[in-house]
């Protein structure tokens, strides 16, 4: 976790890992794209060939999806979750985020660098 005083109010910056699947390259690749470009994440990892297992309207579901790694701080996680439904063929896709407890600090610097315009936005 990352503190500092911006103005007379303390602001806490909490690095994130939003994790999202997509059902093809092409949606994965556009998703990444507006995420980094809108600055909303500073880097976005797409591994292939993950394989899914899931309950889906009463059945058992198996995919081969993409999945989408971000990194970002805690503060753009609405607007990230909100850019991700806006882009996604699914009804419900999958937009999870978990804490980042250790890092580098310079890469945790750099993803607060990135991300700052919507951290101060909010």
């Amino acid at each position: 976790m990352f503190s500092e005083t911006w103005g007379m109010l303390p602001l806490v910056m909490d690095e994130i890992v939003v994790l999202v699947t997509a059902g093809s390259e092409t949606e994965a690749t556009n998703i990444a794209r507006a995420l980094v470009e809108q600055e909303l994440v500073a880097c976005v990892n797409i591994l292939p060939g993950v394989r899914s297992m899931f309950q889906w309207e009463g059945k058992v579901a198996e995919e081969r999806e993409f999945l989408l790694v971000a990194k970002t701080v805690s503060q753009a996680f609405e607007q990230v979750a909100t850019a991700v439904k806006s882009l996604h063929s699914y009804s419900v896709p999958e937009v999870i985020a978990l804490p980042i407890q250790q890092g580098l600090p310079e890469y945790l610097s750099w993803v607060r660098d990135v991300t700052k315009q919507v951290s101060q936005s909010t």
